[in-house]
């Protein structure tokens, strides 16, 4: 589990392209001066440690020689930092927000709330109300009920705000705002349905590869964790229009079988980090 290790710090845009310029140092997380270095509080640099775990930018492990925790760019977080660091395109930051959520560790408020919470609309009270429940039913580990109502605000305010802003320098906006997932209003939160392409048919496939299934049908991509329907509020609409897209479009084309209204998908299984670099070479290309 974990829980407030965010510091009540939701992500800011150019967070990780900070945090990826300093990794030359893998121990600069711990160093006395990072503050200063990265000009970040010390509770923002705490925050941004855990965002950067958090997101698969980078990795963590143990030096040999006196096993302290190092961290060093992951395959996700060099794609990044070479195609993306400025998060322009939709497919990027949906594929971050997949990251936070697709276990429950180290994000966990994250994780349920978008793979196991079941209500589509609800007041700040009763979600809280609603996680603790689960935390008692899943886990035998007791938090405050503070921490918890920090991770709940944290991730509204991560996922919503009133005045968005199309500068990728605004110091106090999160990337995941774009994605349309949430929305408050009068106190209470919706969850809202976007369409695919504002979630991006790149960052869809990429979470079929990940899902690891040679076949799949359209009831398990609405339903099961991890996938389309829970990650992305995607209904089942938008998941099928999706599919007849990545059929037609995709270099590595899913097989979709409607017959006996059978609704399967086949999908043809390779590494999704080396289908990630394809995509953006890719798109890299089309833009010149």
């Amino acid at each position: 589990m974990g829980f407030g290790q965010h510091q009540s710090f939701y992500l800011r845009t150019y967070w990780l392209r900070k945090a990826i310029q300093q990794l030359d140092n893998n121990r600069f997380f711990y160093e006395k001066n990072a503050s200063e270095l990265i000009g970040l509080g010390t509770n923002m640099v705490k925050s941004l440690k855990h965002w950067i775990e958090a997101t698969d930018i980078c990795e963590t492990n143990k030096r040999n020689s006196d096993n302290k925790v190092i961290h060093t760019i992951s395959p996700f977080g060099q794609i990044f930092n070479e195609y993306d660091p400025y998060i322009e395109l939709n497919d990027t930051v949906s594929i971050i927000h997949y990251h936070i959520v697709d276990n429950d560790e180290p994000s966990t408020t994250w994780y349920w709330f978008f793979n196991e919470y079941e209500k589509k609309s609800f007041g700040k009270e009763e979600a809280l109300n609603d996680l603790i429940t689960w935390i008692n039913k899943n886990y035998n580990s007791k938090n405050s009920t503070d921490t918890l109502e920090r991770d709940l605000d944290c991730l509204v305010r991560q996922y919503y705000t009133k005045n968005k802003s199309d500068d990728p320098e605004e110091v106090i906006q999160s990337p995941l705002t774009v994605l349309n997932l949430i929305e408050e209003v009068d106190g209470r939160i919706f969850k809202k349905n976007p369409k695919f392409d504002d979630i991006g048919l790149t960052a869809l496939m990429y979470v079929l590869l990940k899902y690891g299934q040679s076949e799949i049908s359209i009831d398990e991509i609405e339903t099961n964790k991890n996938l389309w329907g829970k990650v992305f509020n995607l209904q089942r609409s938008e998941i099928v229009r999706a599919i007849e897209q990545l059929v037609n479009t995709s270099k590595y084309p899913l097989v979709f079988d409607r017959t006996n209204r059978l609704d399967l998908v086949r999908v043809t299984l390779v590494d999704p980090i080396a289908f990630l670099k394809e995509e953006y070479i890719r798109k890299e290309r089309a833009l010149r």
